[in-house]
């Protein structure tokens, strides 16, 4: 577990520091200095491009760190490392012809509700495609257990590179037109440096011997397909479906809430980037005793350290939302909502690397897909009649009913689940202090109010974790600064 927490601790900070760039640009710049519309329309383009990834990337990325460690000779793990970085052009390739080929039918069915989507279509495969190698080479640096620049990578650089376009925006060194083609080309620079970074801890030898058990690697490349595919359209096919049925500008407002309460999900990002190869490594090696001392660990580490987060956002949402301008604040019922949701993605801990580095990642699939399809069905359902809301609560159901699912799995093949007594006294805690919190209002200016609020929850919250022992990894960490 000590990889764990040292990769995990840069991890976090890497990917909070990006996240608060991040916030910045969505909560403030974009507001600001973009219209509501052309802010949904990126919102837009982003999210359906998040969805095509896992069809561009043939899995690969998880096929990577889930066979790489069971290949010993240099040789075996040279063939299999080029054949993980074609297999995506056989995909990448027939899509871009098709794209060419029926450019104007596809284009004018994502325009029908949003005419202004017609001139970016083609930006979407451009970014998918750059979305997909850059996860494929991520995942080649995470096999080396080097994640720290991969995650800078994938949290920080298009962050900030994103805030100098809209500085420059703002300052009319740009058009609205060259800012959104500018993110593109950012997506696709990033792509290009980690290819760069990966070769550099690993350079390929394209050598094309017999690779064992091919067949298998290559039906879980399809499977995972099928898996990145479900992960993704439970995740964005709510920003897309919006843009079909709403104006551009409930996306944007939907993008903003959204993003606020995905900061709840980042812990569990951050430990993946290294829990996962080492799920991968315990289930080759069938080491089921530290298996799930990392499952129960990971769980109660992240559901304290979300617990927090969550917290945080819930008691300072009102105060926020004074910050930006007043339309956003339609989007509150979204971020109470999806933060709920993303807080038991939290408390699963690393159930997923479990399950989708396992050999029963085909029946999870199955319930995936059809989660996927109930995902679909719920926002054809709501989105008419809640707008905003109906996405979120579309969602938040079909994430609670997956996570479920996947916690039974794994407790009924593998004997185990993540959850301890901490589990339950981490709950309690969380809702004391929400409750506790919430309708507590200072007198000042909301800067004020959520720098002292969030003080106040800092103090009672980290007591308590500390003084309950409700991690013991947090509690080593907190001794260092504790005398």
């Amino acid at each position: 577990m000590g990889i764990v927490i040292n990769q995990s601790i840069k991890n976090t900070i890497i990917t909070y520091f990006g996240f608060g760039i991040g916030a910045i640009n969505v909560i403030f710049l974009y507001t600001q200095f973009l219209t509501e519309e052309y802010f949904g329309l990126i919102t837009f383009i982003l999210s359906t491009a998040s969805i095509l990834m896992p069809f561009m990337a043939f899995g690969v990325h998880n096929t990577i760190v889930k066979f790489y460690s069971s290949f010993k000779s240099r040789q075996s793990q040279n063939s299999f490392l080029s054949v993980m970085l074609l297999l995506p052009l056989l995909l990448i390739i027939p899509l871009g012809v098709i794209t060419h080929l029926a450019y104007d039918s596809i284009a004018n069915w994502l325009s029908k509700e949003n005419a202004i989507i017609k001139d970016y279509t083609w930006l979407i495969y451009v970014s998918a495609g750059a979305f997909a190698y850059f996860e494929v080479f991520y995942a080649w640096s995470k096999v080396q257990l080097q994640s720290v620049f991969g995650n800078f990578m994938s949290e920080v650089f298009h962050r900030g590179a994103t805030t100098i376009l809209l500085v420059c925006l703002y300052f009319g060194y740009v058009t609205v037109d060259q800012l959104i083609y500018g993110i593109v080309i950012v997506y696709v620079i990033r792509a290009f440096i980690m290819t760069l970074y990966a070769f550099s801890l690993r350079l390929p030898s394209f050598r094309f011997t017999k690779i064992p058990n091919l067949s298998s690697i290559l039906k879980y490349s399809a499977l995972i397909i099928i898996a990145g595919s479900v992960a993704n359209i439970i995740l964005e096919i709510d920003k897309f479906m919006l843009g079909q049925f709403e104006a551009l500008n409930n996306v944007a407002y939907y993008g903003v809430a959204i993003y606020i309460a995905t900061v709840i999900g980042v812990p569990a990002r951050a430990m993946h980037q290294i829990a996962n190869p080492l799920t991968a490594k315990f289930l080759n090696e069938g080491n089921t005793v530290e298996l799930k001392t990392l499952y129960q660990k990971s769980s109660i580490n992240l559901f304290i350290i979300s617990g927090f987060i969550f917290l945080c956002i819930i008691i300072n949402i009102s105060k926020l939302y004074l910050l930006i301008p007043g339309n956003y604040s339609e989007g509150f019922i979204v971020v109470l909502v999806i933060g709920l949701a993303k807080l038991s993605d939290n408390l699963i801990g690393n159930n997923n690397a479990i399950l989708f580095n396992s050999d029963y990642y085909r029946v999870v699939l199955m319930f995936g897909v059809l989660l996927a399809i109930l995902t679909v069905v719920l926002n054809l359902i709501f989105i008419p009649i809640y707008g905003i809301n109906g996405a979120a609560y579309a969602s938040c159901i079909t994430i609670f009913t997956y996570n479920i699912i996947k916690l039974t799995f794994v407790y009924k093949k593998f004997k185990m689940h993540p959850f301890t007594i901490s589990t339950f006294k981490t709950l309690v805690l969380i809702g004391v202090c929400g409750l506790g919190l919430f309708f507590w209002e200072f007198p000042f200016h909301p800067i004020v109010d959520i720098a002292l609020k969030t003080l106040l929850l800092s103090i009672v919250y980290g007591l308590s974790v500390y003084k309950f022992n409700l991690s013991e990894d947090i509690s080593k960490l907190l001794n260092r600064f504790i005398p």
